[in-house]
């Protein structure tokens, strides 16, 4: 029988039963077990007898196959682990290398590193109760309380259930989509110094509404911040955004600069980016650079670009050059029965829009009809908000407003729902028309619709009312409005008034200008308006009453020029004195609210002194009256002494800083009016 002969390597590493070897070993007639000695001895003749060649085992360590005791086992299964963490395995593809060492320049990886960017959040953090907040905030969001919601989010970020950046920027979206721009940079400052990571939709949020406010320098700084210090790259989305809100600001240059680097970056040829940058030059009124863009798009992409998303445009480019002709033909050729075109509803409402505003409505009209019927959400969305839009856009150049105004009201049968710049755009096409009746039924209709009125709808309401020669409903609407938490800004109050001074109503004005001087920063013109008018009615005393205000409230330099004005005024009978009478006045007032703030900031000092040596054990500051103590105890006090000084002086200024902002408080308590946001001024501007 042929003995068995295993690798030595295998009989180290692997347990083997002696009853495997039993055809190897000797073997004796009472019992098949052998001994640990005579067991290593035939494995050392079995090694010897091995042929292949094997190389010397000099970090391996030859254990035993068992062990007297569990206790000696385990302490060898400890022994090995202990040597494991200590000098670790090397790959098995790098065994005969030996282990190189790590170079001491290298920097800590990034996840430890406190200097680098973190990263936004992954959507699997949006899980448990964090879920549960997502949904509760998407129900406030779809009940159109986003105050409500974005309250709910300001509260949660220091709760035990953070919310994620999933959460804030649905918020932030839904803000946005109501144009409630002042409202989503101060939830976006929030959650900065909260530190929540905003992720490439938070980014994308903050450069729409740059630009949607008309601030399109502000947006590109915006942006070289994002591509110099954010952890991620920009994304189509991103270029799409900044492309769009630039062309839109009358940056069309910007915009084919932005192109150019959405190209370096590797992005394919995007036809949504092609039709932004032909827009920007029909409005331009070139058609040359429209079809030179339309030529740079087949070429990047090796064929004929069939998007419908484009057919808009290159019509709106063939009426430019008056070619008519290859314009319809290019409308058969999108639209016609035969066409391979893709088209959307974004599509159709651009070839909408060019057939509407170069004479061919009648054609515009049958089109929407044929998207009408093909509409059948959710399968083919053939018509949205925009479709409805220029249809209405389209009846009021014609003049038929009537049917502009059906056509609105239809869009709730096509699961359309109208926003407030969807009501404003009809309501300003019926006011300049001279329809202020049928614009404020239309108006009436936002709150069916849960659609909110904004500054621009009660400016809209108000500049007609006057031109109506209907003051006190110009004076009720810009109340709604106040009334209502809107801002208006100083353009829309400066119209107020102005037209209420028109018409003689100098005491509604005046009671306007009380109303708002807290809560909008007024500019000089607007204080000279107003005191001028008062001027001119003899009411000199509220003029002084303004400027006693003025001095108050410091919100405006009261310079030498603006001086000169006011003594111009008061000038006219005479009263010029009074001014300064009343500077000086307000000059003494002032010293002599410093002068009691010094002392009551003295008072408390000399009272905390007191408090802080009553406290104090008075062996620490020494006993002069008692001559009875030695020179030694007195030399070794006066280092406590000098301590005990420093923590009174330290409380001591602690507390008057207090006790003077305190009596700076009182001492102004117009100063704790709210004033305007310098972002809301702009934004509503």
């Amino acid at each position: 029988m042929a003995k068995i002969s295993l690798p030595l390597s295998l009989k180290i590493h692997f347990p083997i039963k002696a009853t495997s070897l039993s055809h190897s070993l000797p073997q004796t007639s009472n019992t098949m077990s052998l001994s640990k000695l005579t067991f290593f001895t035939h494995l050392k003749t079995l090694a010897k007898s091995h042929h292949h060649h094997r190389p010397p085992l000099s970090t391996v360590s030859l254990r035993f196959l068992s062990f007297a005791s569990p206790e000696e086992a385990a302490a060898e299964r400890r022994r090995r682990k202990r040597r494991l963490r200590i000098e670790p395995p090397l790959s098995s593809l790098n065994r005969s290398q030996p282990q190189q060492s790590k170079p001491q320049s290298q920097g800590p990886p990034y996840y430890q590193n406190p200097n680098s960017p973190k990263l936004p959040e992954h959507v699997s953090a949006l899980t448990g109760n964090r879920l549960n907040l997502h949904n509760r905030i998407l129900t406030l969001i779809r009940e159109n309380d986003l105050e409500e919601a974005a309250l709910y989010t300001r509260h949660s970020i220091y709760s035990n259930c953070r919310p994620t950046i999933f959460t804030i920027n649905a918020v932030l979206t839904a803000l946005i989509r109501q144009s409630k721009y002042s409202e989503l940079l101060s939830l976006h400052r929030f959650i900065t110094q909260a530190g929540v990571v905003p992720n490439i939709v938070t980014h994308n949020l903050i450069f729409q509404t740059y630009l949607d406010c008309r601030k399109p320098d502000t947006a590109l700084e915006h942006y070289k911040q994002f591509t110099n210090d954010a952890p991620m790259n920009p994304s189509p989305t991103t270029y799409r955004i900044l492309i769009k809100g630039l062309v839109d600001n009358n940056k069309l240059e910007k915009a084919l600069e932005i192109k150019e680097e959405m190209d370096t970056r590797g992005f394919a040829p995007d036809p949504l980016v092609y039709h932004y940058l032909m827009l920007g030059y029909v409005r331009n009124s070139d058609a040359d650079g429209v079809f030179k863009l339309y030529e740079e798009l087949n070429e990047n992409s090796g064929r004929v670009v069939l998007d419908g998303i484009l057919y808009g445009n290159l019509m709106s480019a063939y009426f430019l050059r008056g070619m008519e002709g290859e314009a319809m033909k290019c409308y058969e050729e999108a639209v016609g029965e035969n066409s391979k075109v893709k088209m959307g509803a974004v599509a159709y409402n651009w070839v909408l829009d060019a057939l509407s505003r170069n004479d061919k409505f009648d054609e515009a009209l049958k089109l929407f009809d044929r998207m009408l019927k093909e509409h059948n959400p959710p399968e083919r969305l053939a018509v949205n908000l925009g479709s409805f839009n220029v249809m209405v856009d389209g009846y009021c150049a014609q003049g038929m407003f009537k049917e502009a105004i059906e056509v609105f009201r239809k869009m709730g049968e096509y699961r359309c729902s109208p926003d407030t710049l969807s009501f404003n755009n009809l309501i300003e096409q019926l006011c300049n028309n001279g329809m202020l009746i049928e614009a404020e039924e239309v108006c009436g209709e936002m709150g069916d619709k849960a659609v909110n009125p904004d500054e621009v709808t009660y400016g809209l309401l108000m500049d007609t009312c006057f031109k109506e020669n209907r003051p006190d409903d110009a004076a009720g609407y810009f109340r709604k409005m106040v009334d209502s938490g809107l801002r208006p800004n100083l353009a829309v109050y400066n119209r107020l008034v102005d037209g209420l001074v028109k018409v003689g109503k100098i005491d509604d004005a005046k009671s306007f200008f009380d109303m708002m001087v807290k809560k909008l920063k007024m500019d000089v013109a607007s204080y000279q308006f107003v005191m001028k008018v008062l001027s001119e009615e003899g009411r000199l005393d509220e003029v002084l009453q303004i400027v006693d205000a003025l001095l108050d409230d410091n919100g405006i330099e009261f310079n030498d020029e603006f001086q000169e004005f006011v003594k111009g005024e008061l000038r006219k009978e005479g009263r010029e004195d009074e001014l300064i009478k009343l500077m000086e006045e307000k000059e003494m007032q002032k010293a002599e609210a410093k002068a009691k703030e010094a002392e009551a900031a003295e008072a408390a000092r000399r009272s905390v002194k007191v408090a802080v040596s009553s406290l104090m054990p008075s062996k620490l500051f020494g006993n002069k009256d008692n001559d009875s103590e030695s020179k030694a105890s007195t030399e070794a006090v006066t280092e406590a002494e000098v301590q005990e000084e420093i923590t009174q002086e330290t409380v001591v200024q602690s507390i008057e800083s207090g006790a003077a902002g305190t009596a700076t408080e009182a001492g102004n308590p117009g100063d704790t009016e709210a004033k305007s946001d310098d972002i809301t001024q702009q934004v509503t501007a």
